[in-house]
């Protein structure tokens, strides 16, 4: 029923009825469902052009709640749904005249921990008092916002109470909602509606949160039930496996955005393990419990991952490689201690940092106090058009050194222009340097679920939140390393040109220099390879683009940490960029995040985490992303389980950041693209989310094909 590439049968631990619904929500049924109402209409209300942006925001997000379609599906232990279509794509789904009024939000984790521990009525009853301490200020209409916005959550609830009385045979759904989420959760399956509730409250009104640390916030409910004989083990996994389940209700065999790159980024990201903010760790029932179903279901649209540090049990890692090992990208892992070290590095304190989650994809952030988002950097691009000049001639250094320092400095002009460029969100500062910040959309509702912003009374969009990150990442990383390093080679160490004849044949594309291009492909050893040669050169790139983010920490009310990452993109650059001095031609898709060019990592798994580890990746404060192809052969057995500890042990010791292994097979692969009806649970990691391979379109397959050929 769901499909592995490594083609080992799943277990059964789950009931029949739980199975079937598994297989209803990833055949599509719900998604389809979802499609048909797409969004609610907003051009019955009287003078609606002229109400200010917030009431345009509070007017969409009352119509929803009220007309939103309630989705109860047969059997459910939970209950809640997003079932609006426009919410798929990131859109309010509330139009006028035929436009979605607002976009939702997304890259950020919010803070379930709250809505379990003081519940809605918790958080409204402080959203009252700053009401009161802002009234008469420009900022009591955010706060009124607020106040609107959970009394919805509470007619969303009191919606699907009814339906499900209704219906009948529904008494213990019932009587969660009755409780949660306005209440603090008093038990495990409580937890769960409440935070599912909540979470699909969220989403139904087009906005892409993260989960976050899901053993974490569960794991004290269910260790309290167990010890009181209120629930079995099984019967706690059968409850979880219905929020996994339920997740699925957007697959609709098409891509978000309409982009190609499939059906599953979402966003809504879970992590697993690592320790809490005193340094103990989590790891309890419920991250075996979540292990268990993922490998049971083979459900992608939850990436997860796994907070491993030099101390991690071994039982765990081996649970972790037994899942990994079934395919789908859906289990990848952070090396704590480093992301901690990262963290602290750059100022947070040891007890914040110790909480971080990721922002719906992998990018760390303090979670349900942070707002982020993140700015990509083609570095080939830079190297290519500003340092070499488009390859037009009149460029020329004495030395390679000379050519590198231009290079850095026009990455720091790139950096310096997102820079430049977010201080526009500022009207100012104030006497006491306060920065002011400009009035963006509204986006009231993910404010309510992150730390400061009902304190301060400013959205998550304008300061609201505790942290505010804007991440420069760059991208093209191994095809730029590896292009510098053959300029070295080929121009100033073996002389075998000059700079000029090196360029004007790049502008030709290689034309008529085949045999000189096989030698650039094949005679160098490029990064991923374990060699000390280029890695130093890696390693020089990455620190001086993490020195140069550093640089701008405190020069207005954004941080501006470093980061790595193409998540796709580039398959979006390859038209604009030109041919590569390590010996591709122009229209190649080249390498993704941090892992190397295709083609050029001949040493194995083994090799490519020792040169990604030799920088110091602990400078990256937001994350350097390592994906790693496996092949279903090297996992097999219990050979095969060592080898996938080992590997991830390795990765710890050596410094990594963050590593997503996928095992896939070539072959499974491209039948999947020849025959998709036979392939349709066929998940793959894309970078930084997971896709069922068949709702990629054919240019994202490819590249998805080529990362993984040999």
């Amino acid at each position: 029923m769901f499909f592995t590439p490594a083609g080992m049968e799943r277990p059964k631990r789950l009931c029949d009825s739980t199975r079937e619904f598994a297989k209803r929500s990833q055949d599509r049924e719900f998604g389809i469902d979802t499609k048909r109402t797409p969004a609610v209409q907003l051009d019955g209300y009287e003078d609606f052009e002229n109400l200010s942006p917030l009431e345009k925001y509070d007017a969409a997000i009352e119509k929803i709640v009220n007309e939103a379609p309630v989705r109860i599906c047969e059997g459910e232990l939970i209950s809640g749904a997003a079932t609006l279509g426009c919410a798929i794509d990131h859109l309010i789904p509330a139009t006028y005249k035929g436009e979605a009024v607002f976009m939702g939000i997304s890259h950020l984790t919010v803070d379930f921990e709250s809505v379990l521990k003081i519940g809605i009525d918790g958080i409204k009853e402080k959203a009252k008092t700053y009401f009161e301490l802002y009234r008469g200020t420009e900022r009591e209409a955010f706060m009124k916002s607020c106040l609107h916005c959970i009394d919805c959550l509470d007619t969303l609830r009191q919606r699907y109470i009814k339906a499900l009385s209704d219906i009948g045979g529904y008494e213990e759904n019932i009587k969660a909602l009755k409780n949660v989420p306005h209440r603090p959760a008093r038990s495990f399956r409580e937890a769960v509606q409440s935070i599912w509730f909540t979470f699909a409250y969220l989403r139904l009104c087009g906005n892409w949160p993260g989960i976050g640390r899901l053993d974490w916030l569960l794991g004290p409910y269910l260790k309290a039930d167990l010890e009181k004989g209120a629930i079995t083990i099984g019967e706690a996994r059968e409850i979880l496996a219905h929020l996994f389940i339920k997740g699925c209700e957007w697959i609709c065999g098409d891509g978000s955005f309409g982009n190609g790159s499939g059906d599953a980024q979402h966003y809504q990201n879970i992590l697993l393990a690592g320790v809490d903010e005193e340094g103990r760790e989590v790891t309890n029932e419920v991250t075996y419990l979540v292990l268990d179903i993922l490998e049971e279901l083979g459900i992608g649209d939850f990436p997860t991952t796994v907070r491993v540090n030099k101390s991690t049990d071994e039982k765990l890692l081996l649970r972790v490689a037994e899942v990994m090992r079934y395919g789908g990208g859906i289990l990848a892992v952070y090396n704590e201690d480093l992301v901690i070290d990262a963290l602290v590095k750059y100022g947070y304190e040891l007890k914040e940092a110790r909480k971080f989650a990721n922002d719906g994809c992998w990018e760390v952030q303090i979670p349900g106090k942070t707002y982020f988002s993140y700015i990509p950097i083609d570095s080939l691009r830079i190297l290519q058009k500003a340092t070499l000049g488009g390859y037009g001639g009149g460029v020329s250094f004495d030395s390679f050194d000379g050519l590198y320092s231009k290079f850095a400095r026009d990455m720091a002009s790139a950096v310096k222009e997102i820079v430049e460029e977010k201080k526009n969100a500022f009207l100012g500062v104030t006497e006491q340097g306060e920065w002011i910040w400009r009035p963006a959309i509204p986006c009231t509702l993910v404010s309510i679920f992150e730390k400061g912003c009902i304190e301060k009374g400013l959205s998550y969009l304008e300061g609201g939140p505790v942290y505010n990150i804007i991440s420069p990442h760059i991208g093209g990383l191994a095809d730029t390393v590896n292009s510098l390093y053959a300029i070295r080679r080929l121009v100033y160490e073996e002389k075998k040109m000059t700079l000029s004849e090196l360029l004007s044949l790049l502008a030709g594309n290689w034309e008529g220099e085949e045999a000189l291009r096989q030698y650039v492909l094949n005679k160098y050893t490029y990064y991923g390879n374990d060699s000390d040669d280029i890695d130093e050169l890696y390693s020089r790139v990455l620190s001086d683009f993490a020195d140069i983010c550093l640089s701008h920490k405190d020069e207005c009310g954004y941080g501006f940490p470093g980061g790595v990452s193409t998540f796709g993109r580039q398959i979006e650059w390859a038209p604009h960029r030109l041919a590569s001095p390590h010996g591709r031609r122009v229209g190649d898709v080249l390498a993704p995040n941090c892992s190397p060019t295709p083609g050029t990592d001949r040493e194995g798994a083994t090799a490519i985490i020792r040169s990604y580890c030799k920088a110091d990746l602990s400078k990256l404060t937001t994350g350097a992303a390592l994906d790693i192809k496996l092949l279903p052969s090297s996992v097999k057995g219990d050979g095969g389980l060592a080898a996938l500890v080992s590997l991830i042990r390795g990765f710890v010791s050596l410094g990594g950041f963050f590593m997503q292994p996928d095992v896939a097979d070539v072959q499974t692969l491209k039948m999947a693209q020849q025959n998709p009806e036979n392939y349709q649970t066929l998940a793959v990691r894309v970078s930084g989310w997971n896709a069922r391979f068949v709702t990629l379109n054919k240019e994202w397959q490819d590249m998805v094909i080529a990362q993984n050929e040999k």
